[in-house]
């Protein structure tokens, strides 16, 4: 694709702002539209480097109203995140520039530099992954920050919880009252507030017997809603991540996992309970908008009836160890 190709596909003050961060003697040799995203149009940028070789960008814009809150806000706490998480153990994309009020592209943008691998969705092979994922988020919550980011929101309230049709009503109603209490005191911890396998990268070996050993994280991405608050509050979104990917016993594994890699939760079971049934309270109201990249994705058979299924059952399953 050349640069003409290119103006097709970005919008020209868009392709401007870019240019102006492209190193001396590189040119913009193309873009393609990266899928998986559930709130911004993302596209991985081809760059042609003086030296005739070619290195890659990736460009995020918000071209429309999101559920997370104003892009202006997201933008400044993505920027905030990829950079403090500069020269420490969690790869993660490198910040080059962000527009985040449009005051050079056509809508609020930023740009990063690109990361090596590719997320995994399948029930293949994650009895390896799943370590990897626990210690990565271990690793996430290990980050002191100069400047803490803003505090935690949670949106979902008693009284927005969606129960789905043939759920078990007496557990979603006992689950609802249980965040109807005011929220545990917690230590604060450096929060992605979206860790899960759709933003996770992975480097996977050839198929061998020996390759799940050489199964690694490569990075970590989409920190635009990076927060201050309980690491529970990661592990439990993971957790329910894992529930309605794989199956409801991978979420409470998961839980295990990330304590074996030496996280730390709420020591009290009423406290912990609190955040684990969060989650999943507040994936009821938008089981349609999860399911649907994983479909695009390749996992077809989990529809939003299908999603609502395992997320019953992991409900249960989480109010049943509990006692």
């Amino acid at each position: 694709m050349t640069d003409h190709d290119e103006a097709a596909t970005l919008r020209p003050l868009t392709l401007a702002w870019v240019r102006r961060h492209l190193e001396a003697g590189e040119h913009l040799a193309g873009a393609e539209a990266l899928h998986g995203g559930a709130t911004a149009d993302m596209r991985r940028l081809t760059v042609g480097t003086r030296d005739g070789g070619t290195r890659y960008l990736v460009l995020r814009s918000f071209v429309g109203p999101t559920r997370q809150g104003p892009a202006e806000e997201l933008l400044h706490r993505e920027a905030d995140a990829l950079t403090t998480l500069t020269a420490t153990e969690v790869s993660a994309p490198g910040l080059v520039a962000v527009d985040p009020t449009a005051a050079h592209c056509e809508h609020p943008s930023l740009l990063m530099t690109h990361l090596p691998g590719r997320t995994v969705l399948d029930d293949e092979g994650l009895e390896a992954r799943l370590p990897l994922l626990a210690r990565q988020l271990a690793a996430v919550h290990a980050v002191r920050p100069a400047v803490r980011p803003r505090e935690y929101t949670a949106l979902t309230t008693a009284d927005t919880v969606v129960t789905p049709a043939g759920a078990d009503a007496a557990v979603w109603a006992a689950a609802t009252d249980v965040i109807r209490r005011p929220a545990p005191r917690y230590e604060g911890r450096f929060l992605h507030r979206d860790f899960q396998p759709g933003n996770v990268l992975f480097d996977l070996p050839p198929e061998n017997p020996a390759g799940a050993a050489r199964t690694r994280i490569t990075g970590v991405v989409d920190w635009a809603a990076a927060a201050w608050g309980p690491a529970d509050l990661d592990v439990a979104h993971c957790s329910t991540n894992l529930a309605l990917l794989h199956g409801p016993a991978w979420g409470l594994r998961f839980t295990e996992a990330y304590q074996e890699a030496g996280g730390v939760l709420a020591a009290a079971p009423d406290e912990r309970l609190y955040w684990q049934v969060r989650s999943p309270l507040a994936f009821s109201e938008e089981v349609e908008w999860v399911a649907r990249p994983w479909q695009e994705a390749g996992r077809t058979e989990l529809t939003a009836r299908a999603v609502e299924e395992r997320l019953d059952a992991y409900l249960v399953a989480l109010m049943d160890a509990s006692g």
